[in-house]
């Protein structure tokens, strides 16, 4: 077992643009690494980036899509259905949780994140100052699973209920363009059945992508859910990111 890195973190400010690499792990999945950019300049702002084998995930910079994936799930459910139970797949840096505890209609939140990197990061590590208050929040807790297995073979407990009002997933960079190829599986119809079968009646599937994906709508409607729709957040530069929503039928 390769041994778990201790803080303080290379938080060292950096005079220019140039990313500087916090921490680097190598685990199951490929390597992950955390890199800051600025924090040395007057306002002191520093953005922390996540890269999963040479590929950018998502950084601080931002993080509107991200939180309008848990908005749209919650906009999405029925406004008498009481304390909603949500599931987040992958913790990423933290907006999506953030958002999720701050809407004090939510019940349990639960959130599966498959690295063990990416969890140390947000308990002891730089980005607790994104999340330090969520999870302190006693609806939130952590799974350290991968969730395209955790979907199928996850505990069915009182702490990690057999079924969710809504699953919020961002686990890659959507159905079209996955970092690694067991993510491929939350996609395909099997993956799409497992969500279903999670997923309590009426309730909302939200899958955040970097790009629109009309396939992957196809897809949705396929698996049997209902209401399916895109909604878009621009972004500076190329194609808007999206959220792909569905409802699971009665």
């Amino acid at each position: 077992m390769q041994p778990r890195p201790q803080p303080p973190y290379d938080l060292r400010p950096a005079d220019d643009d140039r990313p500087v690499t916090v921490d680097r792990r190598e685990g199951p999945y490929g390597e992950v690494v955390l890199r800051r950019r600025g924090g040395g300049g007057p306002s002191g702002d520093a953005v922390f980036e996540i890269i999963a084998n040479g590929c950018f995930l998502m950084d601080t910079s931002d993080g509107r899509s991200e939180r309008l994936l848990i908005r749209a799930a919650l906009g999405a459910l029925p406004a008498d259905r009481p304390s909603p139970a949500l599931l987040i797949g992958g913790l990423g840096v933290g907006f999506s949780l953030v958002e999720a505890v701050a809407e004090p209609r939510w019940g349990r939140i639960a959130v599966v994140e498959r690295e063990a990197a990416v969890i140390d990061w947000h308990r002891e590590g730089p980005l607790a100052a994104v999340t330090a208050g969520a999870l302190a929040d006693p609806r939130a807790e952590i799974v350290h699973a991968d969730l395209v297995a955790w979907l199928r073979t996850g505990p069915q407990t009182p702490q990690a209920p057999q079924s969710y009002d809504a699953l919020c997933l961002d686990i890659d960079n959507g159905p079209d363009w996955t970092v690694t190829e067991d993510n491929d599986g939350l996609y395909s119809p099997a993956g799409l059945a497992a969500c279903a079968a999670r997923l309590a009646p009426g309730g909302v599937l939200a899958v955040w992508s970097a790009r629109p994906s009309p396939a992957f709508e196809e897809s949705l409607r396929n698996a049997g859910f209902t209401q399916v729709r895109t909604e878009e957040v621009t972004v500076a530069r190329g194609v808007p990111d999206v959220v792909h929503l569905a409802v699971r039928g009665a």
